[in-house]
Parts: structure tokens; sequence; C-alpha cells
């Protein structure tokens, strides 16, 4: 009797934890979760943008199972409007970087003159302060140094951060302000200098089930095997 009732279990578990997803996903994330996702045993169908413009599609009612974004107000955005079905978790934590090319000088202790001298004629590349988390971190950064009212006129600002380190990876902006994990994944690229952690709002990625479909996926994404593919990628815990 027991030998049947597992294999019931086995029977019935499986179309579950199989079930082919949508999930939505932050910029910085695409690697990894390009990597998570083939581990998991359904198909899962990835879509990639800033976490503002995921949480206002979400809330126009583009239909997804899961989501992980990267800043936690854009997640209590979306649960004010009754949005989430199981409350938000993080899954992953992050590192602010500023790169340029790879033959580009380490800044050693960045101030608005080093970074408008880096800059040359040139803007500094980075998400839209408002919109997108990378760049509102950046902006939390810059303002500790006191450097924003300097570097503000200089800004490329992009749609998502993989945007911003796109130009930089291309030439056309000599400084970028990404993600650690942002910077992992461009060979084009090397880092600069890492962000002190206390000089800006802590970096997180809150992952949560817009449908029952979803709660799996996001337990998932906290089992050992996604953080260790998290932390090969750049990404703290």
């Amino acid at each position: 009797m027991l030998r049947l009732l597992c294999l019931l279990f086995l029977v019935f578990a499986q179309p579950v934890l199989a079930q082919d997803l949508r999930v939505l996903a932050a910029a910085s994330l695409r690697d990894a979760m390009g990597e998570i996702a083939e581990q998991w045993p359904g198909d899962v169908t990835l879509s990639f943008a800033g976490s503002g413009t995921l949480a206002r599609q979400i809330a126009a009612g583009v239909p997804a199972d899961a989501v992980i974004l990267a800043h936690r107000d854009w997640m209590a955005w979306l649960d004010g409007r009754g949005a989430l079905a199981a409350p938000a978790r993080d899954v992953a934590g992050g590192t602010l970087v500023v790169i340029g090319r790879v033959d580009a000088d380490p800044l050693e202790s960045p101030n608005a003159q080093a970074l408008l001298s880096a800059l040359a004629r040139g803007r500094l590349a980075m998400g839209q302060r408002d919109g997108v988390p990378a760049g509102t971190y950046a902006r939390e950064w810059l303002r500790s140094i006191g450097a924003w009212d300097s570097l503000a006129p200089r800004l490329a600002e992009t749609d998502n951060v993989r945007a911003a380190l796109a130009l930089v990876a291309q030439g056309a902006a000599p400084l970028g302000i990404v993600y650690a994990a942002d910077a992992v994944a461009e060979p084009r690229v090397r880092v600069l200098y890492r962000v002190p952690a206390g000089e800006h709002s802590p970096i997180r990625y809150p992952a949560a089930a817009l449908t029952e479909a979803g709660i799996a996926f996001v337990d998932y994404l906290e089992s050992d095997a996604a953080q260790d593919i998290f932390a090969r990628h750049g990404f703290t815990q």
C-alpha cells in the first residue's frame, strides 16, 4: 500500500513540478535566469526588461506566473495592486560597480572631478533614475559622494541596465554604472570601482508568484542549486 501511495504521489506531483511557466525578470538577471530555467523540469519562457517596465506590464494585465525584480519598491507597488499570489521573497542581492572599457584605468576613490575627468567629453551610462533600479541606486551613490549635480547633465540614461552595459561595451560611453553581475557577463568591459554597499540602499532582488503555478518556481529560486547559479553570475545572497 505504501509503495502504491508513493507511486501515486509521484504521478500526480510531476505535472505540477514540470508545468510550463512564463517568468518576467529584471534585465540584470538575464544570464543567471537563463541557466536556472534550463534546470527547471518544465519549459520556462523568460521575458526581461527594467523592473519598472515589468511592474507596469503586470499591472496592465500581461500574463505571467512569476516575477523577479531588482527593487523592493516596485514589488511593493505590485503587491498594493493585488497582483501577487503569495508574499514576495528576496532571492538574491547585488553590488553596484563603475565600469569602463577593458583598457580604462581604475578609479581609486571617485568624486565628481575624477568622474568628469574620466568621462572627458563622453557621457555616463546608467539606467533611468526613476524607472530602473540600477539607475535609482546609481543616483543615490552619486548623491552620497556629492557628485550628482555635476554628473546629472552628463548622463546617458537607458531603459534597463543591460542597455547601459552595452553602451560602454560598444564604446558609445566611456563609463557606466551597472551591477557586478552585468560586468561579469560582458568581456569587453572591466570593473573600475566597486561602490561600497553603505553608499546606497541595499540591492535586493525580490521574487513573487503571480499564479498558483508560479509558487513552486519561486521556491526553487531559494534552493541551493539556484543560489549557486546566482553566485556564479556575480550576485550575492
